[in-house]
Formats: C-alpha cells, structure tokens, sequence
C-alpha cells in the first residue's frame, strides 16, 4: 500500500502541472468571450486579479505567518512581475488568438533559460524559437498578419514572465499558499487601479462580478497555487518541459470555446517554440546530472 502511495505521489507534481495549464486556458477563454466586451482588457485583468488575490487571502490567511523585510520585498516584486503579466497579456488578447499570444509570451522564460547557459546546443533551441517567432511576428517579409500592437503587449508579457519566475524561485522556500497569495495582493494593488479608470462603475455589476469569480478562481487562483505546487517539487528542467504544453493547449481550448482557427504556418511556429522551450529543459537537465557523475 505503501509502495502504492509513493508512485502516486510522483505524479502529483505533473498532475498539478497539467491542470494549471488547462484551467488557465479555460478561464482565459471564459474571460475573454464574456469579460472583455463588458470591461476591456484592463478591467478584465483588474477582476480577474482582484478577486483572486480575495480568494487566497481567505483560504490561506496569510497573515498567520511571519515575514522578514528581504521575504516582504521578493514577494512585492514577485506580485508586481505577476499584476504585470497579466495586464499586459490580456491587452495583447485584445488583438491575437489566445494560442499565439501565449507562444510569443512563451520567448521570455525560454530566453531566460538560454542565457544562463553556455552550451553548444543551445543555440539550436535559439534557432528554433527565432524562426518560430519570426513566422508569427508580423516584421513585413513573412506574411504574418498579426496586429503590432498586440504582438508588442504579448512580447512585453514576455518579458514580465520572465521575470514573475526569477522572483518566484526567491520566495519558493515560503508556504505556497502564503507567497500566491500575498503575491496577487500586490498584483492586485498593480492592475486594480488601471482597471478601475479604464471601465469604472462597470466593475461592480453583479454580472460582471459573478462571472468575474469563476474566473478568477479557474485561470488564477488555481494555476497559480498548483504551479507553485508543482515548483517545490519539481526540478526547474521538469518543470520547464511539462509548462511547454501551455501554447498548445492554450490554442486548443481557443479553437474549441472561442472558434480561433489558426493557420498551418500558425501551428507549425507554435510546435517550434514548444520544442525550442522543451529541447532546453531536456538538455540542461542531462547537464546537470553529467555533473554529477564522479570523475
């Protein structure tokens, strides 16, 4: 029975990837199709955050733990990095298809992890995710269709993604439940305001609010713990090749809630970007353990 219970346990991990991505992509869809036509973008970003940073603060009552100032502060930054990437992610659904808005968002922590390291073979996942961005980035010679506006809102979630992981490995000695949710307080202090001078009073209707509340609680407050699950357990490789589903499922679940048809050209530069993030988990993890080995 035992032995039962510890490979299940191994599975918990991945299980908690794999329901952050598609429980992300569901309530990202349900927030696009009902959400912005009422409140745009902004206000979308403010409910959805809002309400979820409520959600965590009730269920996990964050206060019961202690803090030290250098805690306080990773988690300020953590929140901010966080409020940030969702503002400007749902500013660039405004204008793209919920998967290739996710595939571009996807080339920040990708660059990140290609950075850091010095490899050889990194430089094929480079090659891999620039051509797959450069099929998708309308730069006047590819054909690419897609709006610039959106496309820089998208690049510049990329680069706030990028940065939510590098302070979120800051603070992920802390309780889960205590760093998400203190995490999207701060994040909620962030976008709240630019959400409120965007759709005002519109903020408060009892619809708005309900649906707001199913969303939240599907595409934050739910990913977000059980990432932060998932992180704690995981080594960052695995973490990383398991996360790079996220644009496909991302495009699957727009095709099938919101009608977005992508083009051949469209799947083929998100499959190259997902191989680009996965080649990178897989090499680096196999770097790691080659050091490892005794001489």
């Amino acid at each position: 029975m035992s032995s039962l219970l510890i490979r299940y346990q191994r599975f918990v991990p991945f299980l908690a990837v794999l329901g952050a991505v598609t429980a992300l992509g569901i309530g990202t869809s349900w927030a696009k199709h009902y959400l912005f036509p009422l409140v745009g973008a902004q206000g979308t970003t403010a409910v959805r955050v809002g309400l979820s940073a409520l959600l965590l603060l009730l269920l996990w009552r964050p206060w019961r733990w202690q803090l030290s100032r250098k805690d306080l502060r990773a988690i300020v930054l953590y929140g901010a990095m966080l409020g940030a990437t969702n503002l400007t992610f749902y500013m660039s659904l405004r204008t793209l298809p919920f998967g290739l808005a996710v595939a571009i968002e996807f080339s920040g922590p990708l660059l990140m992890a290609v950075l850091s390291s010095r490899r050889a073979i990194d430089f094929v996942w480079v090659a891999l995710a620039v051509v797959g961005l450069g099929m998708l980035l309308p730069l006047g010679m590819n054909g690419s269709t897609l709006d610039p506006t959106g496309v820089a809102y998208a690049l510049a979630a990329a680069t706030f993604w990028a940065l939510y992981i590098v302070f979120g490995k800051r603070v992920g000695h802390l309780h889960a439940g205590h760093s998400v949710s203190l995490g999207l307080l701060a994040a909620a202090v962030v976008v709240v305001p630019v959400g409120v001078v965007h759709a005002g009073t519109a903020l408060l209707s009892p619809y708005v609010l309900l649906v707001g509340v199913g969303v939240a609680a599907v595409s934050s407050a739910i990913p977000i713990s059980l990432e932060m699950m998932a992180l704690k357990r995981l080594p960052k490789e695995a973490f990383g090749i398991m996360i790079s589903m996220e644009p496909a499922v991302a495009a699957l679940l727009a095709l099938v809630l919101l009608g977005e048809v992508l083009t051949f050209n469209q799947w083929l530069a998100i499959c190259l970007i997902m191989s680009a993030s996965m080649g990178t988990a897989m090499t680096a993890r196999r770097a790691e353990q080659g050091k490892l080995q005794p001489a």
